[in-house]
Parts: structure tokens; sequence; C-alpha cells
């Protein structure tokens, strides 16, 4: 045999064991504790409609790989423990009715599907509290449904109730009611124990009564008697005249006895009857002082219950105030926070609007010259010459000179006089433009700045004649 057949039989081999392996790993068992519940791609129901999912109880399925998964249902009974207090009966007094409830998923087919469609992947304690919610309404509905003697007295039917309600809710989420165990039923008036005192005296009652007819039973009967001790002394009398006297005193003193007993009968039997209506009206005063207690301390609770929540409600309405106080007072505040950031925007915006045309007119000035920015500036300055030149006779023009006197003597040594050396001296206090623009770092022509220092002196003259009129005069003498 050639190594390739070899190689070749015992791939075959290898993957027919694998596809061993996967069958028997995707072939399940459903143990008797556990539901089954299939899920994926599944045969459709009779009526055409698509199947959710295949429950299986006790058996086994092969689970087929990719297009099928699965899961198991718990069947383990929970007890649940439904402590109802006050539930509304029909006579509308609350009572409270402690129970435990037993549940467990139910394993009909109708009912098991259900609960493959609502429970699966839940916990113990969810289905527990689902559970408890629905057994809490059904609770209610059948008290509200009965009287309190009814429920307190014929538990039977009371269960009855409690079973059928419930469980028809709970097979809609796949469950089943198993047992229910009411352990005592109490309300909050007394009601119930104002009965019990009330069936425990009429049964006293009842037991006196049987005593006073037993013992009126013995009197008759005693009377009879002595009917019957009479007739045979009188039968006696007739056979024997001679004892007739010892007769007839036997006789009176048979009757003496005998009313005797029947007063004594009579006074036992007639007080017996007026102690069992006294200690039965006594009892029943007592019922009602108890139960008047109990719809007192009632009464109390609602006043107090009113008074309360209206202060709760006072309370809880002033804090919404003040919430929507601080709230209105927030927004108006962003509001103008808001207003202030949009002027400040605006603002800037315009700001960088200006800057960037006098950057793009600056631009096409040092372009104007030829890329020079020295150039450039030196355009910019000169075209700014009258503004400059306006300014420098601004600074004399507004000196407030009311009188200047001058002693003159007459020429001095360089042929000027003091007249002429303090016009001077006023011009030379301001610096010549030609200065101004060396310390711009442009550089003018000199035929410009001898003119234009000029021009500068002549307006400064001008503005000292037009200032003070005579004092030029003056100095001009």
């Amino acid at each position: 045999m050639s190594p390739t057949v070899v190689i070749a039989v015992v791939v075959i081999a290898v993957f027919l064991f694998s596809l061993l392996l996967v069958f028997l790993s995707r072939y399940k068992r459903c143990p008797s504790d556990k539901i089954l519940v299939i899920y994926g791609k599944l045969s459709k129901n009779k009526d055409g409609s698509q199947r959710s999912s295949k429950c299986i109880h006790g058996g086994a399925a092969f689970i087929v790989p990719v297009f099928q998964s699965y899961q198991f249902l718990d069947l383990t009974p929970m007890s649940i423990n439904v402590d109802l207090t006050n539930a509304l009966s029909h006579q509308n007094i609350r009572v409270d009715v402690p129970s435990r409830f037993t549940v467990g998923i139910s394993t009909e087919s109708g009912v098991m599907q259900n609960a493959a469609e609502r429970l699966l992947g839940l916990k113990l304690t969810e289905i527990q509290e689902l559970a408890k919610d629905i057994i809490f309404g059904q609770l209610r509905l059948v008290i509200a449904t009965m009287d309190i003697e009814e429920i307190n007295t014929n538990r039977d039917k009371f269960l009855e109730a409690v079973s059928l309600n419930v469980e028809t809710e709970l097979k809609k989420i796949g469950l089943r009611l198993i047992n229910v165990n009411v352990t005592d039923i109490t309300d909050e008036s007394g009601y119930i124990e104002a009965l019990g005192k009330e069936a425990a005296a009429q049964a006293i009652n009842d037991a006196k009564k049987t005593v006073a007819e037993k013992n009126r039973d013995g009197s008759i009967g005693e009377a009879k008697a002595l009917k019957d001790e009479r007739v045979s002394v009188a039968e006696s009398n007739a056979a024997a005249i001679a004892g007739e006297n010892e007769s007839k005193v036997t006789v009176a003193q048979s009757d003496a006895s005998r009313r005797e007993r029947e007063a004594e009968a009579l006074r036992r039997a007639t007080a017996a009857e007026k102690i069992a209506a006294a200690k039965a009206l006594e009892e029943a005063y007592a019922a009602e002082k108890s139960a008047e207690a109990a719809r007192a301390e009632r009464e109390l609770a609602t006043q107090q219950a009113d008074i309360i929540v209206k202060t709760q409600v006072e309370k809880e309405k002033m804090v919404l105030e003040a919430e929507a106080a601080a709230e209105q007072r927030r927004r108006t505040a962003q509001g103008e926070a808001d207003a202030i950031y949009a002027t400040m925007a605006a603002q800037a915006k315009g700001t960088q609007e200006i800057l960037a045309k006098q950057a793009e007119g600056f631009a096409k000035i040092v372009e104007a010259a030829g890329g020079d920015a020295d150039a450039a500036i030196q355009l910019m300055l000169v075209d700014k010459i009258e503004q400059l030149v306006r300014i420098q006779v601004e600074a004399i023009k507004n000196l407030q000179i009311d009188k200047i006197t001058v002693w003159d003597s007459g020429a001095n040594g360089n042929g000027q006089t003091s007249t002429s050396n303090f016009l001077s001296g006023i011009m030379k206090s301001i610096p010549p433009l030609s200065e101004t623009f060396k310390m711009a770092g442009v550089k003018v022509p000199e035929f410009l700045c001898k003119e234009m220092d000029e021009k500068v002196e002549s307006g400064i003259s001008r503005a000292i004649a037009e200032k003070s009129p005579s004092e030029a005069t003056e100095a001009a003498e």
C-alpha cells in the first residue's frame, strides 16, 4: 500500500471520528427535573406559522450545529412568601393576609411553551419576583369580592378562589400553582377579634341555656313522680282506711317538701337566666367599647395623615417654586452672558476685518514700491507730510501767550535783535521735520528738507502772529 493511500485513509478516519464526536456532543438528554428548550431553525407548525422554540421534558434531541441552540428550564419548586397588608375587603375593611405560595414551571404542552417564551434566561429570583407581583394582584382581587366573615370561616372557598385566579394568571407566563397556605387573617379595626368574642359569648349563653333547660326537665320529672306518689297514696288510703290519717300526714309532708324543692328550682332557674342575660349584655357592651376605641384610633390616624400629607404637598410646592425661580435667574444670567459674548465676538470680528484690510493695503503699497519695505514706509510718510506739518504748527498755535515784554537794546554781536532771537528760540524748540523723518528711519533729499523746514518756520510764525498780534507789534517796535 502506497504512502498516499495510507495518508488518505488516516485523514478519512480522523474526519469520521471528528464527525462522530460532534454528533455525540450535540445530542442532548433532558433530565427529569428540567425542560430542554431548543430554538433557532425549527420546523413550522401545522397551521404554517413559524415555531419559536421546541420544549422537551424527559427525553433527548439532536441539536443541529450552527442552525440551532438550546437552554434548560429548571423545574425546582419555588416558595414565595406573600405578606399582603391593607387589602380592602368587600365591606371596605382592610385586612392583613400573610400567606405562602409554592409555584413551579409547568410541564403542560401549551403552558411549557409560554415558559420557554417568557422565562428562558431568567434567574430563579427574577421568576419569583414576577410570580409574586401576579399573586399580589390576584389575592387583592379575591379579597375585594368576599366579606370578612366569609374569608375567616369558609377557608376552603377562599383558597379555591385564590387558586383559580392565581393559577389562571400564572399559566400565561408558564408557571403552575402547587400549594397555597394562609397562616392567619387579621384586620386593623379589630372586627375579626370582635366576631370571635361575639361567638364565644354566644356559646357561653347557649351552654347556660342548656343547663337551665335540664334543671327545668328535672323539676318536671320530679312533679310527675310526686303525682304518681299521690296516686299510690290515694290507692293505699282506699285500700286501708285505718292508715288514712297517717297517709294524709305523709302526703302533706310530701307536698311541703315538693313545694319547697319547686320553689328552689324556680329560683335557681330565674337567677341563672338573669345572670346569663347580664353577662351577655356586659360582653356585648365591652365588644362595642373596643370597636368604638378602634374606630376612634382610625379616625385620629386619618386626620393626622391628611394634615401631614397636606403639609408635605405645601413643602414640595415651595421647593419647586424656589427651584423654578433659581432656574429662571440662571437662564437670564446665561442669556446676558451669551449677549455679551456675541457683542464682543462681533467687535473682535470687526477689528479683525479692519486689520485684515490694512494689512492688504500695506501689502499693495509694498508691491508698488517694488517689494522694498523701507521704500514703502517712505512713501507712506511722504503721503502724511501735510499732516505732520499741521501737527507741528498746532504745537505752537495752542500756546496761551497773553503778553510778551522784550527790552531790546539794539543789535547784538551777530547782528540780530533780542526779538528775533526770542522767536528763533521758540521755533528751534520744535525739532525740524527732517530730524523727525530721520528718527523714523526715512531719508529725505536735502532740498526737500530745507523746503519743509522753511514751511514749518513760516507756519509757526504765522501762528504766533495770529495768536498775539499786539505782542508781535510791540516786539517789532
